[in-house]
């Protein structure tokens, strides 16, 4: 059975790798993830509702915080 929080730590993690800031909107991410982890993410609050046409979604100050946690301990050495 897959464990579905992992998953969604990891996707967390690695919107840290396409994260940037928009002068406008904030900070921004691609959404070139799975459907169902990134509506798992936003139920999470960590992503804005990424059911949308655009590429990119925002993603929360809990998400950035958390998105930039989780990449330093899975892929730091």
């Amino acid at each position: 059975m897959l464990d579905k929080d992992k998953i969604d730590d990891m996707t967390l993690a690695l919107l840290h790798l396409v994260t940037w800031t928009h002068e406008i909107q904030g900070t921004k991410v691609f959404k070139g993830f799975d459907w169902e982890t990134l509506a798992r993410l936003h139920k999470k609050g960590f992503i804005a509702n990424p059911r949308t046409s655009q590429k990119s979604i925002s993603i929360t100050p809990e998400g950035l915080e958390r998105s930039t946690e989780l990449f330093n301990e899975f892929f730091e050495d």
